[in-house]
């Protein structure tokens, strides 16, 4: 029996330090081509270095050995040394068989270091000598897909589609559909979608999304009712579909599949944040103030919950509600001056002057240039008696809006008042 056959007999058999020994006296006695064999049998049984050494002895014998050179290239790429991995494949030979390969390799190590214009150069350069070689479209289009040129991507899927539905791993119809949306055509991306069975959750989350996208709201439902079918507890889900029920008009369908979202993820703001819009749309307003009051539990600067109960309670002229929310749930500090400065007109609505006052000094400290908030600080201290401040803070409002002579009347008046009291 052929000594190479021998010891992959004995491999099978699992007499692995035999058939090591028999591959080492045949790797000593070879000539290059056997050691080619042999290192191609360490290659796979994943003896990196054994292998390695092999090659490095053809090529030290042969240098222009261009097989070896890919073969000692692949293995340096699975170790991450792709700085020698370049070096050997720029080596090999433009007339040799493995330049092709050589070539890909090239483009594929190149777009992990973020040489994308080069890495597409080389997959040209490979399409140019084999035109018809779907591997190199393959390349081309998950390279072109890589780096957003979706419209230069779909060409190349499109090609490769006409004759197989998958390749390397990569489903066709679902990188067409996953292209075309990216590009904006949501309609030909929804098409391709549909002519797929899926029936796995993170394709069909995705075709849902699209659909989300361009409004078909209806399609998201269906493709989002599919998915919870296959898995109940896919938590990005459930707010994503409470807000297509919503489009469509089906709040209490809306509001089951969010408080079914709470009970699987109930540390997610979105889904607090999104049960309590629903709720108040349904007239549930307590309801709904307590669902945005557990976002912001989770997120203290969560800024879209907190101007939905701001707003709500302003509308009642509920001003205890408004400073208890900002004084006790949110961290205000950590907050745009905006907060600060509404904390401090509860306060005044409340007539807490003496807490008013602390509060628009910290909220001066953010918005000393918001001409809205100084004109309503200068007014509020003209109420509280401070005219020589009302006067500092409406000069400073008239550095910003020179052109409102009311307020400049206005200053002139104080001053006068002021003269009159000094």
């Amino acid at each position: 029996m052929n000594p190479l056959n021998q010891a992959i007999e004995l491999i099978h058999n699992g007499e692995m330090n035999e058939a090591f020994k028999l591959l080492q006296q045949e790797a000593e006695n070879s000539d290059t081509d056997g050691k080619l064999d042999i290192a191609e049998i360490y290659s796979e049984l994943g003896m990196q270095e054994e292998a390695a050494h092999l090659l490095e002895e053809v090529i030290q014998i042969e240098p222009y050995n261009n097989e070896a050179k890919l073969m000692l290239a692949e293995i340096f790429i699975n170790d991450n040394n792709d700085e020698k991995a370049i070096m050997l494949l720029n080596e090999i030979d433009e007339q040799s068989e493995s330049f092709l390969q050589a070539l890909v390799l090239l483009a594929d190590l190149y777009q992990t270091q973020g040489l994308f214009e080069v890495a597409e150069s080389k997959l040209l350069e490979a399409k140019r000598r084999a035109p018809d070689e779907p591997i190199i479209d393959l390349a081309l289009a998950e390279l072109l897909f890589s780096i957003g040129s979706y419209h230069k991507a779909i060409i190349y899927y499109e090609k490769i589609s006409k004759t197989t539905e998958e390749m390397g791993g990569v489903n066709l119809q679902a990188r067409l559909a996953e292209s075309f949306a990216l590009n904006g055509q949501f309609e030909e991306a929804l098409r391709h979608f549909q002519a797929l069975e899926i029936e796995d959750p993170d394709q069909l989350f995705r075709y849902g999304f699209l659909a989300f996208q361009a409004e078909r709201f209806e399609i998201a439902i269906q493709a989002w009712e599919r998915l919870l079918d296959l898995d109940s507890e896919y938590p990005s889900v459930y707010p994503y579909l409470s807000e297509a029920y919503e489009e469509e008009g089906l709040l209490e369908e809306a509001y089951n599949i969010v408080s079914k979202g709470l009970e699987i993820d109930p540390y997610n703001k979105e889904i607090w944040f999104i049960a309590g819009k629903i709720a108040n749309k349904l007239g549930n307003r307590e309801e709904s103030y307590q669902y945005m009051e557990e976002a912001l539990k989770i997120d203290p600067e969560y800024q879209e919950a907190l101007l939905f109960l701001l707003e709500a309670f302003k509308k009642e002229e509920n001003y205890q509600k408004l400073i208890n929310v900002l004084t006790t749930i949110v961290d205000i500090d950590h907050l745009d001056g905006v907060f600060q400065w509404e904390l401090a007109k509860s306060y005044n609505e409340e007539e807490q002057y003496k807490e008013a006052l602390f509060t628009y000094q910290k909220a001066y400290t953010k918005m000393n240039s918001d001409t809205d908030f100084l004109r309503d600080y200068g007014y509020f201290l003209v109420e509280e008696g401070r005219i020589s401040e009302a006067i500092s803070i409406f000069k400073q409002y008239m550095k910003w809006e020179p052109a409102d002579f009311e307020i400049q009347q206005y200053i002139e008046r104080l001053m006068n008042q002021n003269d009159t009291l000094s």
